[in-house]
């Protein structure tokens, strides 16, 4: 039996709709500016050198993107995109940087917290909390195209489908995520240690939810146990 026609995807919106469907800055910089101090507040080991470089290189990142795309997030340029993924990418190794110097500490069981289970979780705590920062802006950047594409196709080729997009009597038709549903999503990902109520339908998106997950249970397994032993 022959099938129907392909549904047909919604044009664009025009440059005023997309402006005004946009994004704002503010919490995916404000989201960057912790993750950038919060590496800062590290012990000197676990920080990239000079401590300087992480909060500097983000704050002109960031200002290149704003300045780039003022107002709300609508403009689809090359550079802005290369430019978010650089930024991305720039804090997930330095924080990657930090986990795994972290978790060789605890393996070679370093002196360093030896009798200090406060200082140890603490440090965990900040790469923890870093980390779902970095996968909650990667689910951001990558979904749908990013920002400013979301805010042009609202609609076109999802990667992650969210409860609202499934419940219209309860959210309007014209609901798209936003950085903080994609913040959400990170942060129950790394607790659970399993799907959420955010489905992901590509294998990129659920690739990336396994590798979060994996990452969140090995630090706060490894960071966890060593501070019992240490208290006992």
């Amino acid at each position: 039996m022959a099938s129907g026609p392909n549904p047909v995807a919604p044009p664009p919106l025009t440059p005023d709709q997309a402006a005004a469907r946009g994004e704002h800055w503010w919490p995916v910089a404000l989201a960057i500016l912790v993750a950038a101090f919060l590496h800062v507040a590290l012990p000197a080991k676990y920080r990239v050198t000079p401590s300087w470089v992480v909060p500097v290189v983000m704050l002109v990142l960031l200002a290149a993107l704003i300045t780039g795309d003022p107002g709300r997030i609508d403009r689809q340029k090359p550079w802005l995109r290369i430019t978010t993924g650089v930024a991305i990418a720039f804090m997930t190794v330095a924080n990657l940087f930090a986990a795994a110097h972290l978790v060789a500490d605890i393996l070679t069981n370093n002196k360093l917290f030896a009798n200090n289970a406060t200082g140890l979780l603490a440090t965990g705590g900040v790469v923890w909390a870093t980390n779902v920062i970095t996968f909650g802006l990667w689910y951001w950047d990558l979904d749908r195209g990013g920002a400013a594409a979301r805010a042009h196709q609202p609609d076109a080729n999802p990667a992650l489908v969210f409860p609202e997009m499934q419940h219209t009597d309860y959210a309007p038709a014209t609901w798209v995520p936003i950085f903080a549903d994609y913040l959400v999503l990170a942060f129950w990902t790394a607790t659970a240690f399993s799907p959420t109520d955010i489905s992901a339908i590509k294998r990129w998106a659920k690739l990336l939810m396994m590798t979060e997950a994996v990452a969140s249970l090995g630090i706060g397994g490894l960071v966890i146990a060593r501070a019992i032993n240490i208290l006992q």
